[in-house]
């Protein structure tokens, strides 16, 4: 690996990459399926991913013909890390089992260790015999829609795939680690003017919010538009207030503290609901909503953009739903593509139905969608939310972080660069975009 990475660091062509043999080990991290019972009998809150993921040598797979093998330079941290760290809501290796069964290919999956990680920006070093479009030497990102093309469900609509998966959540051999082994079909060009780490934090959140406010597939939104953002600085919320800023809609950004409000201040949002300080407490009890507070909420929002929401991006569950859905305006469109604070979501049917409102699920998003979203962010339209770096050694500690919600952004994780601050290939295209821009997340998050 030191070879491969010497290589890079000096610009080697694609055929100097492939003349350096592969090792048969790389570095990685994974959970174990012999520890999934470790945090039986405990609160989720008390799971330390810490104590599951592991960091070491695992043996390198055979490529399929339409797969390519990637020098990871940098990845970075998503929920679904987490969720594999902590076996909730399940063990993944349930999803490898199945993957598994599908073919011969599938059964490389089906393994003792799980390397996870969903994002990945580095170099390609092989490629398989069916694959066109990428080369030995390419600088790119990774996205993680792990799709079969052999299925027809896939054709109109990837995401729509009766066999779509989550690479790195719901297959194995994921991003964070030294390689990385993916499906033609997941990769893109690098942003030229951005780091290693810059580049590995988009893809999943970026290509996620795309999705659910820009695509056909999510929610639409037009200029003028008055979109609701839940964490509104996280990892898909701050990609989302950049949509909406980008497409000329009026974001309304809920944050949790003044240091986050103040974030969104600078990245241009005018409305912006400190959840904390106006204490809402959506539930009176385990088992009750309080509609005061739903109706003290909307006429916040009211009070700061003259109306209710025409779309409310929501991703937090259980905690918010009812009152998104009360705050979404007649006729408009509620769009979901998680459950942070729990799946098991309760509104009142009568202000969803009566008012003629849309709910939209949304999950990830296809390889269209996720190119064009890469290409916003190779263009300077949308800026990177890398707020921290951590190195593969402290993958379990930013994991932790996560897991409590003491981020902001995306934690960028180093894996084979050895230092931030490299990989930049267009330094004029990144001072005409602008040091403070890219760097934004970077400057108030660590």
């Amino acid at each position: 690996m030191q070879q491969i990475l010497e290589a890079i660091q000096a610009g080697a062509s694609g055929d100097e990459l492939s003349n350096i043999a592969l090792p048969d080990t790389y570095r990685a991290a994974y959970v174990r399926r012999q520890d999934v019972a470790m945090f039986e009998g405990l609160e989720s809150a008390d799971k330390d991913p810490r104590k599951s993921l592991h960091i070491g040598d695992v043996a390198r797979p055979e490529i399929a013909p339409d797969e390519a093998v990637v020098a990871v330079m940098a990845s970075s941290i998503n929920f679904n890390t987490v969720w594999t760290s902590i076996f909730e809501p399940l063990p993944t290796f349930g999803f490898l089992d199945r993957l598994g069964k599908e073919s011969a290919w599938g059964k490389r999956h089906a393994l003792d260790y799980h390397v996870v990680g969903s994002d990945a920006a580095g170099v390609v070093l092989r490629v398989g015999s069916a694959v066109r479009n990428w080369k030995p030497g390419d600088r790119v990102t990774v996205h993680c829609n792990y799709v079969d093309d052999q299925d027809p469900s896939a054709h109109n609509d990837s995401m729509h795939a009766s066999n779509q998966r989550i690479w790195g959540f719901e297959t194995n051999f994921g991003g964070l680690a030294d390689l990385t082994i993916v499906k033609a079909n997941q990769l893109m060009p690098k942003p030229s003017h951005l780091t290693w780490e810059e580049s590995a934090v988009n893809a999943l959140c970026n290509s996620t919010s795309y999705r659910m406010l820009v695509s056909d597939n999510g929610a639409r939104m037009k200029q003028g538009d008055t979109v609701l953002i839940w964490g509104a600085t996280g990892g898909i919320g701050g990609y989302a207030t950049q949509y909406v800023l980008n497409g000329g809609g009026i974001p309304v950004g809920v944050v949790s503290s003044p240091a986050k409000a103040a974030l969104l201040n600078e990245l241009g949002v005018e409305a912006v609901i400190d959840r904390r300080a106006e204490n809402y407490r959506f539930w009176s009890d385990e088992h009750t909503q309080d509609e005061g507070e739903w109706r003290r909420f909307g006429k916040k929002v009211r009070s700061l953009v003259g109306d209710d929401a025409d779309i409310v991006f929501e991703h937090v569950g259980r905690q918010t739903m009812g009152a998104s859905v009360f705050a979404c305006r007649r006729g408009g469109t509620l769009v979901s593509c998680a459950a942070t604070s729990g799946y098991m979501v309760e509104f009142d049917n009568r202000h969803f139905w009566m008012k003629l409102k849309k709910l939209i699920g949304s999950h990830f998003a296809n390889y269209s969608e996720a190119w064009q979203a890469n290409r916003l962010v190779d263009m300077g339209r949308i800026q990177p939310l890398l707020s921290a770096v951590y190195p593969l050694e402290g993958v379990g500690e930013a994991s932790l972080k996560i897991h409590r919600n003491e981020h902001e952004g995306k934690i960028g994780i180093l894996c084979l660069a050895p230092t931030e601050g490299l990989g930049i290939d267009n330094p004029e295209k990144r001072a005409l975009i602008g040091e403070d821009k890219i760097t934004l997340f970077r400057r108030h998050g660590g």
